[in-house]
């Protein structure tokens, strides 16, 4: 059933409708981007030819009026030649003002609905909906209003979904987690805060660049580097400080706008996820997509005892080029112990209670790690000596990096195998790895629709194997690494009783 708000905004079932007409003036507002630059540049060359600042100024505005002029009848020509419409089997789109297109997605491959408001959008009561099939590649990936009018964004995203709601699962929403202002300190706990300040460094040069100011020619690139030159330590201390600052800075203000009034909610059948302080963010997602979840450790984030949750499903949409978050992001950096709490929450309790209890591998794997270790750092170290033979240019300090390299990278190995584990639940096929990056992965066996096994030439002289549950969520396959050759089968046959029978010779 629809509510009256709903039967207000939705379309007629045969009818087409036409986007949101304020989407003129909300464009014409964002034309300021690239109205700012256009300027400057235009200012900086005219001023450099003699030219009065009042008859610049006149140049300025002429060109901000133009561009203005321009965004506005692109819009209009776009509302005017795009329409769309919902049927009881279809949602259809039909756009284009040169090239004609009409995209058609049927109701029964919907797989998510994600609104999206900028700061501009949401002044002008404006939202974009995406409506993902969970394909990653065609044309029928994803279809996009661009934009609706927020109230009849949100009533479309429940029309999308409430047909494949099961009438048994009505009742109250719930509240699965909120935010908590105190995980802002997670945010820093990450390798962009190290090289943040390069980053944004790297950006601000390329906007003097184009915006016509040569910072090679007017000579501060030079004054810099001879400044350094005679002050080498104290520039050391200062990139570093500047760097780390920057990072620390960009790193909580991006946590801040990501996650800003977040709030994961499970509604009847499904989960609704809320985030963003500026651009708000607003994603719905079908529990009978769920497949599994899987609890990340970056190591920084580790050992500030952080973990985050994502979702192992299908249907989610890739992220976008302009997307600083994964898209299967359930939760921001938070307690271990809470992820733990949260991940049992979106799919229910996992083995050994928050904690699972996973199954240690062989010896083996920790040799096998211990020797890959060795072989990079006798690598840096042979790149270090070429260089020094062919070029003789590398200084005597530089073959310290191998030497610091090496318990390092023996530490990672160590902690790498110390991360190793799998195991079975009543209803998951449980495995962890990695140490820079570690995740546990809880997979429901009913969608591992396939396995593939692995062996190298080593890992047959160890009595090793790599098993792989393929599966149409996440990324498409989730391994067990270096998991003893009876041990790994015997899972992999346990897990889906008779899917590998075929293959196996047991004795």
């Amino acid at each position: 059933m629809t509510t009256a708000q709903e039967q207000d905004v939705l379309p007629e079932q045969d009818g087409w409708r036409k986007l949101a007409g304020r989407s003129v003036a909300a464009s014409t507002v964002m034309s300021v981007a690239i109205i700012v630059p256009v300027v400057v540049v235009l200012g900086r060359i005219l001023l450099g030819q003699d030219w009065s600042f009042g008859a610049v100024a006149g140049v300025g505005a002429l060109a901000a009026v133009v561009i203005m002029a321009a965004v506005a009848v692109y819009d209009v020509l776009r509302l005017r030649t795009t329409r769309w419409r919902l049927t009881g089997e279809r949602l259809e789109l039909r756009s284009g003002i040169a090239e004609r297109r009409h995209r058609s997605v049927p109701l029964e491959r919907v797989r998510s609905v994600d609104i999206t408001a900028d700061p501009v959008r949401r002044a002008f009561g404006l939202a974009v909906v995406k409506v993902g099939t969970g394909e990653h590649t065609g044309e029928t990936k994803e279809l996009t209003l661009d934009p609706l009018v927020r109230p009849e964004a949100e009533a479309l995203r429940r029309t999308l979904l409430e047909g494949e709601r099961p009438a048994e699962t009505a009742g109250p929403d719930v509240a699965v987690a909120r935010l908590d202002w105190a995980w802002i300190r997670y945010a820093p706990l990450s390798i962009w805060t190290f090289v943040g300040g390069a980053i944004v460094a790297g950006a601000l040069y390329k906007l003097l660049d184009v915006l016509g100011f040569d910072l090679v020619k007017e000579g501060t690139l030079k004054e810099a580097w001879s400044w350094v030159r005679e002050h080498p330590w104290p520039a050391a201390l200062a990139f570093v400080g500047a760097n780390a600052f920057v990072g620390v800075v960009g790193a909580l203000g991006l946590f801040a706008e990501t996650w800003g009034r977040y709030r994961l909610e499970r509604e009847p059948g499904r989960l609704r996820l809320h985030r963003g302080l500026l651009t708000t963010r607003s994603l719905t997602l079908e529990e009978r997509r769920l497949r599994g979840v899987e609890v990340a450790e970056p190591l920084l984030l580790r050992l500030g005892g952080g973990a985050k949750v994502k979702a192992v499903a299908t249907g989610l949409r890739k992220a976008e080029e302009n997307e600083t978050e994964d898209v299967a992001a359930l939760t921001p950096p938070m307690p271990r112990e809470l992820a733990w709490l949260v991940a049992s929450a979106v799919y229910g309790a996992l083995p050994g209670e928050q904690h699972p209890v996973l199954l240690r591998h062989p010896r083996a794997a920790r040799l096998r790690r211990l020797r890959w270790a060795v072989a990079y750092v006798v690598v840096l170290a042979a790149a270090v000596g070429v260089l020094d033979a062919v070029f003789a240019w590398v200084p005597v300090w530089a073959w310290a990096a191998p030497v610091a390299a090496l318990p390092v990278a023996l530490g990672l190995a160590v902690d790498a195998y110390r991360g190793l584990g799998h195991g079975l639940g009543p209803r998951h096929l449980l495995t962890r790895s990695g140490s820079a990056l570690r995740s546990t992965v809880a997979l429901d066996r009913s969608g591992i629709v396939g396995w593939t096994v692995r062996q190298s030439f080593f890992q047959r002289r160890a009595g090793l194997l790599t098993v792989s549950a393929t599966t149409a969520a996440g990324k498409g396959h989730y391994d067990v690494l270096d998991v003893a050759q009876d041990e790994g089968l015997r899972t992999a046959s346990v897990a889906v009783p008779g899917l590998l029978e075929p293959f196996v010779v047991r004795r």
